[in-house]
Formats: C-alpha cells, structure tokens, sequence
C-alpha cells in the first residue's frame, strides 16, 4: 500500500479524534443515564426491603398469637374436653376462648370438631353473627393443612398402633396456621391450632384433631407493635371493602412520590386490606448530592480530551502497530489464532504452485467435529469456543512440522500435509490425529470426548487447483459423514459422480415439476372378495423427454434431501384430488412425506387443495410410514388429528417394518393399517409368516382399523388373505399401477360385469387352476 507518512497520520488522527469526542459525549451522558438509573433501582430496592420488613414484622406478630394460643390448645384437660362427645361448654368458655381473651386480647374464637363441624363459637360482645359461611370458607384451607399436619404427626408403631409424635419448630410449639382474614370488613389476624395433650398419647387409628381458630383484630395496639417493628412512617391500614372502587390508602402517598404498600390476603386468596407507609427515596437523595460532582468531573473529562487531541501525533504512532494487527486478525481466526479460509486458500495455492513438477503429493484435509452442535446447545458457547481452542491446538501438535492448519469455519477445519509419500503413510497421520482428539477435553470439572469425521484429497492426484481440491475434499467428508461419522474418506472419482448425478437430477426435478412433466399412475385396491374396487393408491412417475424412465426410488430421495419433496407431495396430493372425480366412489390414497409435516402450514394447504377440487374429505386417504413421528412426535400427532377431524383418513403405511408401530398405533388412532409386502413375499408356506400376517389381521380389526395387504403377486397369497377376511387388496396380481385413462378402462370392465367383475373368479370359492387375469 503506497501513501504517505503525513496523509497516513491526518487520517488516523481524524479517525481517532471524531470517535473519541463521540465516546467522551456518550461516556458523560451515559454515566448521568447510570446514575440516574442506579437511583432508580436503589429507590425501587428501598421499597422492596421494607416491603419485606412489614412481611416479617407481620410474620412475627402471627408467631406471637401462636404462642399465645399454646396454653390452651396444648393441654391436657383441654384435650378430653372438646374431645368427649358432649363437651362442657362452660368449661370451654371459661378456660379457653374468654381466658383467651382476657389474657390476650383475642375477641373472637370458634371450636371446630373432629367432623369440621362449629362445636363452640365466643366472641368477647357475646355476639354470634360474626361466624358467616364465607368466613368459614375463608378459614377452611387453613383448618385443613392443621388437620393434615395432626394425622400425619400420628406414626404408626411395630404394635400396628399410632403414636402422636409432632415436630415442633423454634418458633411454633404447636400445630398450628396464621393469617388473616376479613370480618364485617376489618382485617383480623387469626391463628388456627390442633388441641392436643400435654403427654404423647397412643391411639388405635388416625383421626383429624379438635381445631381451636382464635382471631384478633388488626388495629390499635396491635397494629402500632408492627408499626414499632418496622420504624416506618405514616403507617396505616384501610380495609379493602371500605370505599369499593376509591383509593384504599388516601392518606398514603402515590407510588410515584415514594408510598410502600403491603396487601393482606385471606387463605383463598382474597384481598383484605393493605398496609401503607411513606418510604424514603435514597437513590434519589443520593442523586442530588452528586450531581454538582458529576457536572465537575464532565468539565475535567472536557478539557482532558483537548489534551489528548493536542499529543494525536504520538497517539497514530501506537495505532501504526495496531495496524499490523489488524492485518494479522484479518488473516487468523481470532478465537483459535489459526489461519482462516482466506489466508488458508493463499497459502495452499502457494504451496501448490512450488510443489509443481516435483512429483511430490499434497494432502488436502477437510475436518468436521461430529456433533459439535450438541456442545452448544447443552453446555453453552462458552463450552463451544474451549472446544475449538482445544482441537486447534491438538491439531497443531501432530500435524508436521511443514503442514498447515486452518479454522475455515465454526466447526470445520482444513489442513495441509506436504510431501506424503503414499496413503499409507498418511493414514498413519491421521490416525494421530484421531486418537489426539479422541483424548478426553476438560472443561472446568466437566469431561467432553470430541470425534472428528475427515475427506482426504490428494494433489496431483486429484487436481491442482486449490479450489478444486477444497471441493473434493468436502465431497469426501460427505461421504465419511454420510457412512456413520468418526471415520475417514478418500476422494473418489465416483463420489463426484454421485454429488453431480444428485445435483442433476434435482435440478431436472424443479424443472420438471415447473414444466408439469410428472405423471401419476394409480394402482388399485380391490375389496376381501374381489368384487369392487374400493381405493386407488397414487404413485409419482417421471418420464423425461428423451423417454427415459427415472424410477421413484431414485427421484424421491433426492426431492426429500433438497427440499422438493414439499413441493413434490403438493403437487401429487392436487392432481389426484383433482382426478378423484373421473372414479366416484373410490377412495384416493396418496403418499406423505415426513418432511411435508414439519412444514407449519400442511394441514391447511391440504385443506385448500380439498375446497380447490370440491373433493369430500373421506374420499382422501393419507398415507404415513412410522419415520413421520421422528423428533417431532407431537407436532405431527396434531396435524394428523386435525387431519381425521376434518374427515381425511389416515393410513399407518408399512406397517411391522420398523420397530416401534405398535407404539403408534396405540397413540394415534389410525383408520387404515397397510401391511408391509415383505410379509407376504416372506409368506410361502412359512408357518411363521402366516401366523404374523393373522396376528395383525387380528390387531387392526380389534382396533376398528381397515387392513389393507400391499404385495399380492399370487393366487395362493390372495385365498390366504380372503380366508382371514382382510379388508383390501392391493398387487400385481390384482392390477399393476395403471395410467388414468387405462384406469378408467379397468374400472368399467371391472365394475360393469353384471356378474361382479372379476368376482366369479376371484370370490374366496374354490376355482379352476389357470384361471387369472
């Protein structure tokens, strides 16, 4: 790069002085934006620790009517009183609920009995219209964790006995619960506790305890303790139901001018009351205090940025040598420090072009790391990047001293390997660095064991230019991938031939689809007694031009693994709705890809394609193998189910070839059940093919499910059937796929024969030998 040493530094300086005014203004504005968020959250938190504050000054005032109430729930005169099954209610109002009222202050108190029924009611004005229903619902949930706290304290002894045994806390020496609840509009603090012996008793069964609810009104004395716990100002408390609809804390102030609120709840959750206090702003105050100094430390920050716009001359000489960095980083991987695929594609062209004429072999190494996906997802990127360092630098170690090594991307790398004497002598090399990698990696505590799936290419052998070597390398990682992973390939001549073979026909595929040069042939699927043609299957057919039959075992696999197959299946499923109507009354079936359910919107393009046709949804049949339900098992249960809902039948197709259908079927209820061809080509007087094809007659029947048998070559496979009564037929011996016009011929001669079609032959009735189609 040719430029002068003065223009050089103009532009350096410009390039450093514009930023740096830039960065101080955001700087100084950033920090006032900081400082008055940091006041802002100092404030909020203020709030949120006397908000726990009351929490706990509400908590312990509960814990002080708990202990309170233990001199009479915990004791044993008490016990065998309210326990009899006419209890003394004198004796319970002299010694419990007046004593407690006396003593401590609690004005209201009801006994519940063992069924839950109000043995006792007190209230200190000798009223008794406190005890609503809603009260009671209101103190139910508290009741029943008590209940459930006294049976649970009743352990089973060797003698098949109980024995009361509670755990009692620090603070609660008795079963009991708190809270607070709502009478005739006042919030009142209530303790619910179990009456119990003073002496562990022994019983022959479990049954709910006695329950003594006292309450005490949350005000005057009461409410100045929790106020003096807190040390907060301006505490008040207003009950929800007063002034329905106005400010439950007039006194109090807003939200925005520093107000704290707790809200009481009952049990069930109902809004009671809510306590207020005034809360002090500190991020607030702070902020005023130190705003004069952040406008001083903004002036000196001004006039040291002058200064350093003074010394920009001796500034650019530091970003001169940060310039050579900057050329290195553009030519290494920052995280690794190993070249990257520009600078690795320099280099191996260099290396390449000393190399000719000298008869000496250039190793090209495409490396992927195996599943580094799942690294990242369950460990993190951070885990990920510790990964790449730690390959990187294995990979350093035991390439030669002459090789090189290249992060060309995320997980993948590249290496060189000059002068490789012959195969191998290089196998041998990367077996080092397999088992290199294969070493356990340490992250933190944590062992990761990493594998590496590698694609040799070989100059000249296979070429001289980098470009193209880099290809065929990648063609040869496909194929080690491609044949199980933690593996190696060498580029071969018919692994291009494959990847161009593949990449032809799909493009071939989009062109034919686009040109409307598929076809569909329809095979046809007679009833148990070969009477009537109930179904037709849609198969794709792809005839080029030039004649050329291209079998779907070839095409099909490659729309599925670029992308086609949506395309594809839209298509086949729109042509065949579209001819359904040539053959009334015959179901059309076609044939679904996995791929096609993963798409979002299946469902509704399929339902488009039904109101495009004015087809009937019972008259399409979906045909599914078992892999559509891989990875996204509820995604496509859901499209399926909406798919029967709609009336569209579905078919569980191949049905015993993999290993987990009855796993489906017992999920999803399918309409159709399509025997896999190999069972009865398997047939043959095989007992033990016989019994598995009964065996799923058997199963799909008992499920309500159509059985359908794919595969019928012979007489012999059709009376076997018949004689099980499967449903359809379907196979060469039946009818072979047909075209949609020789369709429409087969049918009527069929269909028309007023002796049943082919039924006089094919009926499950002896019949003469030779006698087919």
């Amino acid at each position: 790069m040719n430029y002068s040493a003065r223009n050089s530094g103009g532009k350096i300086a410009g390039a450093i002085i514009i930023p740096m005014v830039a960065i101080v203004l955001i700087s100084v504005f950033g920090i006032f934006g900081v400082m008055h968020w940091s006041a802002r959250l100092s404030d909020r938190n203020a709030e949120q620790s006397q908000h726990t504050l009351v929490a706990g000054a509400m908590q312990l005032s509960q814990n002080h009517l708990v202990k309170q109430q233990t001199g009479v729930v915990i004791w044993e005169e008490a016990y065998h009183v309210v326990n009899q099954l006419d209890p003394d209610k004198s004796w319970i109002h002299n010694n419990m609920t007046h004593w407690l009222y006396q003593n401590h202050g609690f004005t209201k108190s009801v006994l519940f009995d063992r069924d839950l029924a109000i043995q006792n009611v007190y209230a200190h004005d000798l009223t008794q219209m406190w005890m609503t229903r809603g009260l009671i619902e209101d103190l139910r949930p508290a009741i029943a964790k008590v209940r459930a706290r006294y049976i649970v304290a009743m352990k089973k002894t060797p003698s098949g006995l109980f024995r009361f045994a509670p755990e009692y806390n620090e603070t609660r020496r008795s079963i009991a619960e708190t809270g607070v609840i709502s009478i005739n509009g006042r919030p009142h603090l209530f303790t619910a506790a179990a009456v119990v012996p003073q002496i562990l008793s022994i019983s022959k069964k479990r049954s709910p305890p006695v329950t003594l609810v006292s309450l005490m009104p949350l005000n005057g004395e009461k409410l100045h303790d929790i106020a003096e716990m807190t040390r907060l100002d301006g505490f008040v408390l207003k009950s929800f139901e007063q002034g329905a609809g106005a400010d439950p804390l007039p006194n109090v102030k807003s939200d925005r001018d520093g107000a704290g609120r707790f809200e009481l709840y009952s049990p069930l959750g109902r809004l009671v009351g809510v306590l207020g206090w005034n809360t002090t702003l500190p991020g607030s105050q702070m902020l005023d205090r130190i705003t004069p100094f952040l406008a001083l430390a903004a002036f000196m920050i001004a006039a040291l940025v002058i200064a350093v716009i003074v010394f920009t001359r001796l500034m650019t000489k530091r970003l001169a040598r940060s310039e050579a960095k900057a050329v290195f980083a553009s030519r290494h991987d920052a995280l690794s420090g190993l070249p990257n695929r520009a600078r690795f594609h320099a280099l191996l062209k260099e290396i390449l072009e000393k190399s000719t004429g000298k008869q000496k072999n250039t190793a090209v190494v495409y490396i992927d790391l195996d599943h580094f996906k799942d690294i990242n997802d369950t460990l993190g990127h951070s885990a990920g990047d510790q990964v790449i360092v730690a390959v990187a630098q294995r990979l350093q170690r035991v390439i030669p001293d002459n090789g090189i090594v290249a992060r060309i991307s995320g997980d993948e790398f590249t290496m060189v390997i000059r002068n490789c004497e012959d195969d191998e002598w290089l196998e041998y090399i990367l077996d080092q660095v397999q088992d290199e990698i294969a070493r356990p990696i340490m992250i933190g505590s944590r062992e990761l064991f990493a594998s590496l799936s590698i694609g040799v290419a070989v100059a000249p052998r296979d070429g001289n230019d980098p470009d193209d070597l880099l290809r065929k390398a990648d063609i040869a990682l496909y194929d080690a991938k491609a044949n199980g992973r933690n593996r190696r390939s060498f580029f071969e001549a018919n692994m291009e031939h494959q990847v161009q073979s593949r990449d032809k026909m799909s493009r071939e595929l989009r062109l034919a689809l686009k040109n409307d040069e598929l076809d569909l042939a329809y095979q046809p699927q007679s009833d148990t007694g070969c009477r009537r043609i109930v179904s037709v299957e849609a198969l794709a057919r792809w005839t080029k031009a030039d004649g050329t039959i291209v079998s779907p075992a070839q095409f099909i696999p490659v729309a599925e693994e670029t992308g086609l197959i949506n395309e594809l299946g839209i298509w086949v499923l729109n042509k065949a709705c579209a001819k359904a109507h040539d053959w009334p009354g015959v179901i059309v079936a076609v044939n679904v890809s996995p791929n096609q359910f993963k798409h979002p919107r299946f469902v509704e393009k399929v339902m488009a394609i039904l109101a495009a046709n004015n087809l009937p949804p019972q008259r399409l049949e979906i045909e599914v193998t078992e892999s559509v339900f891989a990875g996204r098992n509820d995604s496509v249960l859901k499209a399926l189910r909406r798919l029967k809902n709609l009336g569209v039948k579905v078919a569980l197709d191949d049905f015993g070839s993999g290993y987990s259908s009855l796993s489906y079927l017992r999920r999803f209820p399918f309409d159709t059940l399509k025997i896999d061809r190999d069972f009865l080509s398997g047939m043959n007087g095989n007992p033990e093919a016989e019994a598995i094809l009964v065996s799923i007659i058997q199963l799909g029947k008992a499920l309500g499910m159509t059985i359908v048998a794919e595969g019928i070559e012979t007489l012999e496979q059709l009376r076997f059937l018949q004689a099980h009564d499967c449903h359809r037929m379907q196979g060469f011996y039946i009818s072979k796929p047909r075209s949609e016009t020789d369709l429409t011929a087969f049918l009527e001669d069929f269909n028309g024969d007023s002796s049943g079609g082919f039924g006089t032959d094919l009926s499950f009735q002896p019949r003469k030998a030779g006698v087919g189609f």
